[in-house]
């Protein structure tokens, strides 16, 4: 792959970095030369995306951190820093779909779990990663979700899209405040991608309850005809990563094949 980017000796964190967009994203940033910090719950994933990078020639580091603690996510970003002496790229893209269920019948634990995990985590990521982008300026790139921005017909998804709205919100507020230290934010709206993140959802049994029947022109993926792909999320959050997008933030950008605009 060429180096389109030229992300050489920049440094990346990314979250949620052992599967899916963020494995592929890690695996991007690094054949474009930067070295990636990769942080995830699942300690295993990690180490065999780090040693993937490394066999291929690059430079990663592989930490278990869970997004839902604070301690963790501030000593996991302070170790690239300490290792690497400077942070330039944040990519918080952690989270999990959560409990599809009705409002009324919620349980408040599950409500409170998604919304720590997608919205609070994101906060987190970023809160402890502003010192070190402040020192050269970088680029911020949030995982949002069509759902909250453009779709809301899926039933039952009322705390994971609620957490996805939040985290646009998020952004916007942190790429006007951030500006002045000439860091960037933007946030990525994936639509159906092919990861895994569907095995994180649990279907509550009165959420048929609460459908309302919709039917699509044939095919419900215009541009594909299927799900997108985790490496063709990984080129854009190259793109807003490099110089490249030097003159973009507060975007939300949508990467979903036209499927959202059928909705």
């Amino acid at each position: 792959m060429s180096n389109n980017y030229n992300l050489k000796d920049k440094v990346a964190i990314i979250t949620g970095g052992g599967s899916g967009i963020g494995r592929s994203t890690a695996i991007r940033l690094a054949s474009e030369g930067a070295k990636v910090c990769l942080l995830d719950i699942n300690y295993d994933h990690v180490v065999k995306v780090k040693e993937k990078i490394e066999k291929a020639g690059s430079t990663a580091l592989a930490i278990k951190c869970d997004i839902n603690s604070p301690l963790e996510i501030e000593q996991g970003i302070k170790a690239a820093m300490e290792h690497w002496g400077k942070i330039d790229i944040l990519f918080a893209n952690a989270g999990i779909a959560g409990e599809m269920a009705p409002i009324e019948t919620m349980n408040v634990h599950d409500w409170d779990r998604t919304i720590n995990t997608n919205l609070r985590g994101t906060f987190l990521t970023v809160k402890y990663s502003i010192p070190y982008l402040k020192r050269n300026g970088g680029s911020i790139i949030i995982t949002s979700s069509v759902s909250g921005s453009r779709i809301f017909s899926q039933a039952g998804f009322t705390a994971y899209s609620t957490s996805k709205a939040g985290q646009l919100a998020f952004m916007k507020m942190a790429a006007l405040e951030l500006a002045q230290y000439k860091i960037r934010v933007n946030a990525i709206c994936p639509g159906g991608i092919q990861t895994h993140i569907q095995e994180s959802i649990h279907k509550s049994p009165d959420v048929k309850g609460i459908e309302i029947p919709i039917k699509f022109p044939e095919g419900d993926q215009p541009l594909e005809h299927g799900p997108g792909q985790p490496e063709q999320v990984a080129q854009l959050v190259a793109f807003l990563a490099s110089d490249v997008s030097s003159h973009i933030t507060g975007t939300e950008i949508f990467i979903d094949g036209a499927e959202s605009l059928l909705r």
